[in-house]
């Protein structure tokens, strides 16, 4: 029996995949990148998966896989911006105060050790089971939930720090 086509795929999993691409990289275009490169490869081997059911697991390990491949590839082989993109930025409107509290989410997750951060965006932003992170992390179940459980007592602690801490604008509001 036929897996899914691949413009199902894309539809049914572009966005989640590029919501947790960007929790890891906090970069647009990396998050591009590393979602593209995911449905790249799943053109090219996706056929090879005989249970069906597992494409959402395959996906999100294959992204994640990609995802520490480029860090290793910028450990050794570092990139360096010639300029400056301050006048490239956009300019926060109103309208985007609903954005802010995702973004501060994300620059919490951000602030998380890394062995944190990809077992708690995949189980609060993208509503993985503890297996399906488990399967996509490659490690057992119950290192998921020591990892969630540390995790989420960690976002804890950056949240406090930030209320007690004086709110101050996170860019240019006008």
């Amino acid at each position: 029996m036929p897996g899914p086509d691949f413009e199902t795929v894309v539809g049914s999993y572009y966005e989640p995949l590029y919501r947790f691409a960007m929790s890891l990289t906090r970069s647009e275009a990396d998050a591009c990148d590393l979602a593209q490169q995911t449905f790249y490869m799943w053109a090219l081997k996706g056929h090879q998966l005989r249970d069906a059911s597992k494409v959402k697991s395959w996906l999100f390990t294959t992204l994640y896989r990609a995802f520490l491949e480029s860090r290793r590839t910028l450990t050794r082989f570092p990139h360096f911006e010639l300029t400056e993109a301050d006048a490239d930025l956009p300019v926060l409107l109103p309208e985007g105060a609903r954005q802010l509290d995702a973004a501060r989410a994300l620059d919490a997750l951000d602030q998380m050790d890394g062995v944190y951060r990809a077992p708690v965006a995949l189980f609060y932003l993208e509503d993985c089971s503890y297996q399906e992170i488990a399967d996509i992390l490659e490690v057992p179940i119950g290192t998921v939930k020591s990892r969630l459980a540390r995790g989420l007592a960690q976002l804890k602690h950056i949240f406090a720090e930030h209320k007690v801490s004086p709110k101050q604008p996170r860019g240019p509001i006008e």
